[in-house]
């Protein structure tokens, strides 16, 4: 039987202090942390970029036309 481990690399977190989005990833490997502002405007159109990640990295099969 084959088993899988899964290893977190990195871990991301959006936050929002006074007013002010901010990401703040962590590297996992070598403990480094690193912050950025991020624009609301993106923050708003977060959802629409992991759509369309996803669709990019997981694209579905098209149907052959016949």
């Amino acid at each position: 039987m084959e088993t899988s481990a899964q290893t977190l690399l990195f871990a991301a977190e959006l936050v929002e202090e006074n007013g002010a989005h901010i990401l703040v990833v962590q590297d996992m490997r070598t403990g480094t942390v690193q912050t950025t502002p991020v624009p609301k405007a993106m923050v708003d159109k977060l959802p629409v970029f992991l759509t369309a990640l996803a669709a990019k990295l997981n694209p579905v099969t098209q149907r052959r036309r016949r």
